[in-house]
């Protein structure tokens, strides 16, 4: 167990690094803070690289902690390392797992150019609870380890199979494994309640202000919509994600 008493340690610089996507493309690692992220990384099977705890933080017995490198450091270094107003005293640094596309899974949620941290953290959440074997996210999507996103998860991300795919190729690859393709849009499309839903789907939400790419929305097997009865233009995508997963669910 070590101690750390100084912000300007050079391992402190390089924590507070992981903040951008720049280092952590760099070093494949991601920082996560708080007691439920930790505890859920633990049980899960992501490598924690070290676990970092406030001098004024005591360890959950309940923690299994003996392979684990820890370092103790003061409440103010664990301010500075924190991307929240205020630490919960523990924090972790993970290695990212793999993110290829190669497996097997019969109802996957793709996701074309979310932009929003909070949007992209609540979908991995809603797939998770709707038992949805993988998340794809294409390109053009914020960084599935920015710290926002690992938070809007509330440990989702630990629990279902986050991975970074091309999504044309994503597409024709389920669909040569006989899964349906269902898109997004208000174009070309019938209402999600009139689909009929298979053992096993694909469904593409797109970026919050342009949808899904209309080059995706060609190759699909069906466009679904979801009817707004009031005066709002529109639903928020994390919002229309979750009642068409639990749809097609």
């Amino acid at each position: 167990m070590k101690r750390i008493e100084s912000s300007k340690n050079p391992q402190i610089k390089q924590w507070k690094k992981l903040h951008t996507k720049k280092e952590r493309e760099k070093t494949g690692l991601f920082i996560i803070e708080g007691f439920h992220l930790v505890e859920e990384a633990l049980k899960s099977d992501v490598l924690i690289q070290e676990l970092i705890i406030s001098e004024a933080t005591d360890i959950p017995t309940s923690w299994s902690v003996d392979d684990i490198s820890i370092t103790i450091v003061t409440e103010k270094i664990m301010q500075d390392l924190s991307d929240t107003d205020t630490s919960q005293g523990v924090a972790a640094i993970c290695e990212q797992y793999s993110t290829n596309t190669s497996g097997k899974f019969s109802r996957l949620l793709l996701i074309d150019a979310v932009q929003d941290p909070g949007n992209l953290g609540t979908m991995i959440r809603t797939a998770d609870a709707a038992g949805i074997d993988a998340v794809v996210i294409g390109d053009g999507s914020v960084d599935v380890y920015n710290s926002k996103v690992i938070r809007s998860t509330q440990g989702s991300i630990f629990h279902i199979p986050i991975l970074k795919g091309n999504l044309h190729e994503t597409i024709m690859r389920v669909q040569q494994e006989g899964i349906k393709v269902y898109g997004t849009s208000l174009k070309n499309a019938i209402d999600y309640k009139e689909t009929t839903v298979g053992d096993s789907f694909a469904l593409i939400v797109g970026n919050e202000g342009n949808g899904v790419n209309t080059e995706f929305l060609e190759k699909t097997d069906q466009n679904l919509y979801i009817p707004i009865y009031g005066k709002s233009e529109s639903l928020n995508v994390a919002v229309a994600a979750g009642i068409l997963l639990y749809h097609l669910r």
